[in-house]
């Protein structure tokens, strides 16, 4: 089976993991884009990121990663929420043209001053409940760098991925070191070895990890990736999870987001172009606006859905 987050533990309990790997879900995100080969490696990594995080989320809602470039990408967004629905897009500088060696400091962090952003929105509004967001300055070679770095300074928590895609698939693995609270060790010098065991139970599983190359995750699939790296580990493995592309784009975001760039502005477009044909940045479903339909948006008292930003003209 395709499409699955797969999650399995170690036996000392201090270290978990995932497996995730996007195919059908991979193919919607291209069917609309032809991105440059590098920001298409680039995305696939951080939509393959974006499942990994997202399928340890305690509440009902959506997590949203973001990076907001200052070189020829402007924007990567990936949307998951936590029965794994995802969708991801790319936003790129006009008539910009980039290399197939152009590296992710170049494409997105050229001047310094790219930013790496997760968002945790809640469904459940009722409360007051308002989104969490951390924002950090982009650090690190590759998206598994510049991710794992927000975990340790955001999270405190020490995590690695590796990641890699090609057309047809996006894998990823996290392994992550779960806090330790030492037992019930009768001794200061008992929960001294605890901690040392934990640690070397960390080492010896990056250690591990660290010999997957990018073109073994790209080709092996979960089952085999998970005995060759892990034989001699006692590990527990999980039902998988399935992931699925889904957008959450509609007409009624697409009138907010008319509404909320005015009358004036949605006039002087329509004079120019006679209707307003908008299509989402994510799935390319096409929304048209004539100009009784554009009249209609500002007699309206008032659009309570929130306002989709990566639709495009």
């Amino acid at each position: 089976m395709t499409d699955t987050l797969t999650k399995f533990m170690f036996e000392d309990a201090t270290v978990r993991g995932e497996l995730v790997e996007l195919r059908t879900a991979w193919q919607q995100v291209l069917k609309h884009h032809r991105y440059p080969l590098p920001v298409r490696n680039l995305l696939g990594e951080l939509t393959s990121a974006a499942a990994l995080l997202c399928a340890n989320l305690k509440f009902e809602g959506s997590m949203i990663m973001q990076i907001h470039g200052d070189g020829p990408v402007k924007l990567l967004v990936v949307e998951c929420d936590n029965y794994l629905h995802i969708r991801s897009m790319a936003k790129l500088v006009d008539d910009v043209i980039i290399g197939p060696d152009t590296s992710l400091t170049e494409l997105i962090n050229a001047h310094g001053r790219g930013r790496f952003i997760i968002t945790l929105d809640h469904s459940d509004k009722s409360n007051g409940q308002q989104p969490y967001q951390g924002i950090v300055p982009l650090e690190g070679n590759s998206i598994a760098e510049v991710i794992e770095n927000y975990m340790r300074q955001s999270e405190q928590l020490d995590t690695r991925l590796w990641l890699a895609c090609d057309e047809q698939v996006s894998r990823g693995m996290l392994l992550q070191r779960l806090p330790y609270f030492g037992g019930n060790a009768g001794s200061n010098t008992d929960l001294a070895g605890d901690e040392q065991s934990a640690q070397d139970a960390w080492e010896r599983a990056t250690l591990l990890g660290n010999t997957l190359k990018a073109e073994e995750l790209v080709s092996t699939d979960t089952a085999t990736l998970l005995y060759r790296l892990f034989w001699e580990e006692t590990v527990r493995v999980f039902d998988p999870y399935r992931i699925t592309f889904q957008c959450t784009c509609s007409r009624d975001k697409v009138s907010n987001m008319l509404v909320m760039l005015g009358r004036e502005e949605v006039h002087e477009a329509l004079s120019s172009l006679g209707k307003l044909d908008i299509n989402c940045e994510f799935c390319g479903k096409p929304y048209s606006f004539d100009v009784v339909d554009c009249a209609q948006l500002f007699l309206a008292p008032e659009i309570k859905v929130s306002p989709d930003p990566d639709l495009t003209h």
